[in-house]
């Protein structure tokens, strides 16, 4: 094992690291949009009723979204690598099972225990990449690459998803998914190697864990049935109240105890918390497109699944050059807010252009350009925030924090489906209701309902967008990063709980980009 004095060093296998961290970051986020698109076939197959259909969805992001900060401490306090390709083998196995499943119950089953498993390894990923990348640009690039798989994958998943479906069957959308853990588990097993001193070897925080896992359990799965059985069930708003109360308690819980599951230094730094909301208030207008535009292609336009995925393709180039040549290389020129908000605004501004979208729209001249920019805002703007979310934070923290950036996606993918989905089926039954005795043609008139409703959820996310833009201009305000890292510190990560609030803060003040030990 190396000597953490030799951590100055860089480490000579770091650029491979980040193939197979990538590609297990990449595995999980075409594992959402892909089962999206295998469901209709999956349903029918193994005759799951439309009441339960839902439970595909929502058993993996139940338990993914309810155990992520569970699984950032279990990898502080196993140690990254292990959880990592922990998590990378058992989503293998739980993927086996799904695509061998012979009844509702087991692909239920094996969607629960992907999400288990993608609630270990997803922070484990992102710490991995936080604690490997030490000097501030290739930290940039490294970041750069990561924030573009996390933003594009899910559009690449439509495609691949769209293959799979039409030219072989639904049960390899969950195939798939193991030649891409196995690759990554072998290469992070011999190729990936975590610093000493890393670890947080403190008592688990029990209560923590219970409450922070069943209060964001009834965050998402309020939204969730939120969006199928609306704001108003007395379930939906029990389930919130249930909310309030346990995040509330888990709260209370984390300020008084030795060793909380979160740190709350971890979030009240300002930096931080800014990325925290803005990149969950943008993940709620990423769904804007994914959802509704995906719906409009393939059932006002009549696009195919493998048409509708190419139909994207050019969203995730715009996506990989914003995040790649735009921001890996000003993320050491200038500071993170004037990457991030103007990303946001420029997404906006994309957003706005498919507002304009009509039952018989161009793809070239209505919906690429707003694709376009869009892809280049989205990729400028979560490189820094991949990067800024991780910065300066102590050692014994990273994975509890780097579960944060992924809490607060989840939260914000649950939040986009229910309150979207929400504004456009109310739009258009009102389109249809108003429209009901003009005596134009039933099918036309159905078709133009849909886009009036897509269009209104449409607006409100560009609202959204252009809120997460101005979070991130005035709430963050860490200067740029400096070019040389600060190997000199090793060790701080073995400090006491009590002295990790100062050391983050003389982090912050000194805009050290790296996680040293």
């Amino acid at each position: 094992m190396p000597k953490t004095d030799d951590i100055s060093l860089p480490d000579p296998n770091r650029w491979k690291a980040l193939v197979f961290i990538a590609l297990a970051q990449l595995m999980v986020v075409l594992d959402a949009t892909i089962v999206n698109i295998a469901l209709p076939h999956a349903q029918v197959d193994l005759g799951i009723s439309d009441a339960n259909k839902q439970w595909v969805i929502t058993a993996y992001a139940l338990a993914f979204g309810g155990l992520l900060l569970f699984g950032g401490r279990i990898g502080d306090l196993w140690g990254r690598k292990r959880a990592f390709v922990i998590g990378l083998l058992g989503f293998a196995a739980a993927s086996a099972v799904g695509g061998a499943a012979a009844n509702e119950a087991m692909l239920l089953t094996s969607r629960a225990a992907q999400g288990v498993f993608g609630a270990l390894l997803a922070p484990a990923a992102l710490s991995l990449l936080a604690v490997t990348f030490t000097d501030a640009k290739e930290r940039a690039k490294a970041f750069g690459i990561f924030g573009a798989i996390a933003g594009g994958g899910g559009a690449v998943g439509l495609l691949l998803g769209g293959f799979l479906t039409e030219y072989l069957d639904w049960r390899w959308t969950f195939f798939v998914n193991i030649p891409f853990a196995a690759v990554a588990a072998l290469g992070a097993y011999f190729v990936i190697r975590e610093p000493a001193g890393g670890r947080n070897r403190s008592p688990l925080d029990i209560p923590g864990v219970l409450l922070s896992t069943t209060g964001l359990v009834s965050l998402v799965y309020g939204f969730t049935r939120a969006a199928s059985d609306g704001w108003s069930d007395p379930v939906t708003i029990g389930l919130f109240v249930a909310t309030v109360v346990l995040l509330g308690a888990f709260v209370l819980v984390e300020s008084k105890v030795k060793a909380p599951l979160l740190p709350l230094r971890v979030v009240a730094d300002r930096n931080r918390g800014g990325i925290y909301a803005s990149l969950g208030l943008a993940i709620i207008g990423m769904f804007g497109l994914f959802l509704f535009l995906t719906y409009y292609l393939q059932v006002v336009q009549g696009y195919s699944s493998v048409r509708t995925g190419f139909a994207f393709l050019p969203m995730v180039a715009a996506m990989i050059t914003g995040s790649t040549q735009i921001g890996a290389r000003l993320m050491t020129r200038v500071p993170a807010r004037f990457l991030m908000g103007p990303g946001f605004a420029v997404a906006a501004v994309g957003m706005l252009l498919l507002t304009r979208i009509e039952v018989g729209s161009s793809y070239a001249g209505v919906i690429l350009p707003g694709m376009i920019l869009l892809g280049l805002g989205m990729g400028t703007a979560f490189m820094p925030a991949m990067s800024l979310a991780t910065h300066g934070i102590a050692p014994r923290d990273a994975g509890v924090a780097s579960a944060m950036v992924n809490t607060s996606q989840q939260v914000g993918g649950a939040i986009g489906t229910a309150l979207l989905n929400t504004i456009a089926a109310s739009a258009t039954t009102a389109y249809l209701t108003s429209h009901a005795a003009a005596g134009a043609n039933a099918k036309l008139v159905q078709a133009q309902a849909l886009v009036h409703g897509y269009t209104n959820a449409i607006w409100v996310a560009v609202g959204i967008l252009a809120i997460s833009s101005v979070i991130a201009l005035t709430l963050i305000n860490a200067g740029r990063p400096s070019v040389t890292p600060a190997a000199s510190r090793s060790g701080s990560g073995s400090g006491s709980g009590s002295g990790s609030g100062e050391t983050d803060a003389v982090e912050d003040e000194v805009q050290i980009p790296v996680i040293a030990h």
